[in-house]
């Protein structure tokens, strides 16, 4: 299933004999390792020898380096040097602050800094809601972690999320204007987490939490929308919430189902699974059954913790127990957000007709996505190489612009509601099929789209 993608891009420069066949030797060599050759560059030209920048994509880490060996192996080639074009990208991070006025003579110091400056403070001292209008708060959103739960790569600690954070922060630029900026903390202590966001809070005009580990972000970011007056999202939970919801409704669309009439099954209750499901019921489905590492959840398994029991109080109606491939027979919907490879066609076959099958664990999906499709017929996943990506980055932008331009103090479930319709919107009847149900996250009119539609609700509840 998984091909070569631009995530293991490298550029090998090479030292070639100035033959007629050494383009072709180069190239057969990186098709016979797997790989995919996206650029050939001649550097350099002499009369003994030529200079080679050899571009491609390959699946891993060590695939690479099994390509620039099996380079290395050819007649007459010197491999000069290997570049990861990933790290490249990230030397020396990938944001950086400006300054949005002239600093060219004194007249401008004077109004930016000292003297000038020193009125403006006064003003914001008698007026504290000033801040929103005069200072960088009206547009500017933490990204706060504790490196607890790194993608899915685990508790790999503050540093080495920061260079998730800065992507993130990236983003938010990019996409909504959103100036945002990664705060990872040296702590995993739930109370010293939520200080250190209250104490930073007077800076921002949102919180963005990331990457921080279950069942700890669920009381974080509850106490702290308690705590603050400024909007505070947990991104894990929430933003996969709202696109999953939104893919969901253009899904029910093309198979002509009603959500009503649905069994929904949710694998992994999780930070993004627990908030699929609290989302989906505001929706009022026919069931949803959640599935964890134990099993389907239902009110006598033993051992649930308070996250578990509150999913259990109100889901599986029928108190079914048993495993995922249980759950998954007579579902008309699943819902993954958990492992790789957990099941296979047959028990896709074991679902209704015209099921729907949203396999979002990512790198690899519960299921392989050409496998889903034997029996299913719509399928997602989290991935970039095959239709129907579910990725964060749809709603994100747009619900912390539509929070920002509202000057929300907090985020409620029918803003989230009002994000994810959005998204279903922006793919209209003409578009919509079973290999588009969400738009391009390059798509330009998602992020416009989103922030109209949460501002106009947050004003709704103000």
């Amino acid at each position: 299933m998984p091909v070569p993608g631009p995530g293991y891009s490298i550029t090998v420069r090479l030292e070639a004999p100035p033959s007629a066949s050494a383009a072709g030797d180069l190239t057969s060599a990186v098709g016979r390792a797997g790989g995919v050759i996206t650029a050939f560059d001649v550097v350099e030209s002499h009369n003994d020898r030529v200079i080679i920048d050899l571009t491609c994509n390959a699946l891993s880490a060590n695939h690479a380096k099994d390509i620039t060996d099996t380079l290395g192996l050819l007649p007459g080639i010197v491999v000069r040097k290997v570049s990861d074009r990933t790290f490249l990208v990230h030397l020396g991070g990938k944001i950086e602050i400006s300054s949005k006025v002239p600093l060219r003579n004194r007249d401008d110091l004077s109004r930016a800094y000292t003297p000038g400056v020193a009125r403006v403070c006064q003003a914001i001292a008698e007026n504290p809601d000033d801040a929103r209008r005069l200072t960088i708060k009206r547009n500017t959103v933490a990204v706060v972690t504790d490196g607890s739960a790194v993608l899915g790569l685990g508790n790999l600690g503050p540093a080495a999320a920061l260079p998730v954070m800065e992507g993130k922060a990236a983003l938010f630029k990019k996409f909504a204007g959103v100036d945002a900026w990664p705060v990872c903390l040296d702590t995993q202590d739930t109370e010293e987490i939520i200080r250190a966001v209250e104490l930073i809070a007077p800076v921002y005009g949102g919180i963005n939490l990331e990457d921080i580990a279950a069942p700890r972000c669920f009381e974080i970011e509850a106490r702290l929308r308690e705590k603050l007056d400024i909007p505070v999202f947990h991104d894990d939970q929430h933003g996969t919430a709202i696109v999953v919801v939104g893919a969901l409704r253009n899904a029910l669309r093309v198979v002509g189902k009603k959500l009503s009439d649905c069994k929904v099954v949710v694998c992994g209750v999780g930070a993004a699974g627990s908030a699929i499901i609290r989302l989906l019921l505001k929706q009022e489905p026919g069931d949803i059954v959640a599935v964890d590492v134990d099993g389907i959840v239902h009110r006598d398994r033993p051992g649930l913790d308070d996250n578990l029991k509150s999913i259990a109080a109100v889901t599986n109606k029928d108190s079914t127990s048993g495993r995922l491939h249980d759950a998954l027979v007579g579902a008309d919907v699943f819902i993954g957000v958990s492992a790789p490879n957990l099941f296979g066609a047959e028990q896709v076959a074991t679902m209704n007709s015209d099921a729907i099958v949203f396999a979002l664990a990512n790198p690899d999906p519960e299921i392989d996505p050409m496998e889903a499709q034997k029996h299913a017929a719509v399928v997602a996943t989290g991935r970039s190489d095959f239709p129907n990506q579910i990725n964060n980055v749809l709603a994100f932008p747009g619900v912390f612009r539509g929070l920002l331009d509202a000057h929300a103090r907090t985020i409620t479930d029918a803003m989230l509601l009002a994000a994810a319709t959005a998204i279903a919107d922006v793919v209209d009847g003409e578009k919509l099929n079973a290999s588009f149900i969400v738009p391009s996250v390059f798509d330009a009119s998602v992020a416009p789209a989103v922030a109209e539609a949460v501002r106009k609700a947050a004003v709704e509840q103000a």
